[in-house]
């Protein structure tokens, strides 16, 4: 497909021409997936919506992601597919029932997308297919760093993206060019982890949690829809990519960017045993360290706008 990006153009070394292409997008409605489908429309690119709702419009599908079913007719031309569907995995405590709801949906919906893919007409089979996944692929990895050649980690959110890059299988085996969108911690005010925070800093109640030494890897949103973008555009991209900026930090020092850049003070720490108690399992992925570079996006030409954590949260803003 081709693309003229606004956003990924300036942040990264792939060519781009100016035809406009059609995309379904899954999961539109969320932080990554809305800014996404905002930067295609405002290059002129047609999206298709995949909806859990009676379509209303010509332009949304029907889908069920938690039931594994999708319209494929409405797959049928486009030029690419991107799944970015997904119930939050810190919206809530994992809970049995909650977990099950967060594997389901990108599991069984992934493999409906991938199937549906699969089952099309080559002549109207979309060429790409990007899904996504996340760095809780490898785990807790303390001040060790990785790429995408580190194998996957132990424990629920590593187990959950084995099994949801698997579900793409379908797909890949029909010819269809795979990438995998392993997202780290998106800096952002309208979703995500860094919409819990702003709020806290602004009030002068921000701080580091537990120590403040485990590595938070990030992305700005900026630069996680340009890097969509950038593996939508450009051919012989397929397999995992770590959507991180290229400087992992710390805690302790996002705390401090934090404080800088919001003129607050940062001084109530969080003990880790409260943040256990407050969240749960889900407080091993707070308190854990992904000390994550993104080897393969910089090798393929990519180039971050906001590759350090001062600019992302100034971008943010």
């Amino acid at each position: 497909m081709s693309s003229a990006s606004s956003a990924s153009s300036a942040s990264s070394g792939s060519s781009r021409s100016s035809g406009s292409s059609r995309i379904a997008v899954a999961g539109a409605s969320g932080l990554i997936g809305g800014a996404l489908v905002r930067s295609l429309t405002a290059d002129g690119h047609t999206v298709v919506r995949l909806v859990r709702a009676e379509p209303r419009a010509a332009d949304e599908v029907r889908w069920d992601p938690e039931r594994g079913t999708v319209d494929a007719t409405g797959l049928a031309g486009c030029d690419a597919v991107v799944n970015l569907a997904g119930a939050g995995v810190g919206d809530r405590r994992w809970t049995p029932a909650y977990k099950e709801r967060i594997r389901a949906g990108r599991v069984r919906g992934t493999a409906a997308l991938a199937e549906a893919l699969a089952g099309l007409a080559p002549d109207v089979r979309p060429g790409v297919f990007v899904n996504g996944s996340a760095i809780g692929y490898y785990g807790e990895t303390g001040e060790r760093t990785v790429d995408e050649s580190a194998p996957a980690g132990s424990g629920f959110l590593p187990e959950l993206c084995v099994e949801w890059e698997a579900a793409a299988a379908p797909a890949r085996e029909a010819g269809v060019r795979t990438a995998f969108a392993r997202t780290g911690l998106v800096v952002a005010r309208e979703g995500g982890a860094w919409a819990r925070l702003f709020p806290l800093f602004r009030a002068g109640l921000g701080g580091r949690l537990g120590d403040g030494r485990q590595y938070w890897s990030f992305v700005a949103l900026h630069d996680e829809v340009a890097a969509l973008r950038h593996l939508l555009d450009t051919d012989g991209l397929s397999g995992p990519f770590n959507l991180t900026a290229p400087h992992p930090v710390t805690n302790r020092e996002i705390t401090g960017a934090m404080a800088r850049v919001l003129h607050r003070p940062a001084v109530f720490a969080v003990p880790a045993p409260v943040v256990r108690t407050v969240l749960g399992e889900m407080a091993g992925d707070v308190l854990g360290s992904a000390r994550v570079l993104p080897a393969r996006l910089l090798e393929s030409g990519f180039r971050f706008a906001f590759p350090e954590i001062d600019g992302a949260i100034r971008a943010a803003l």
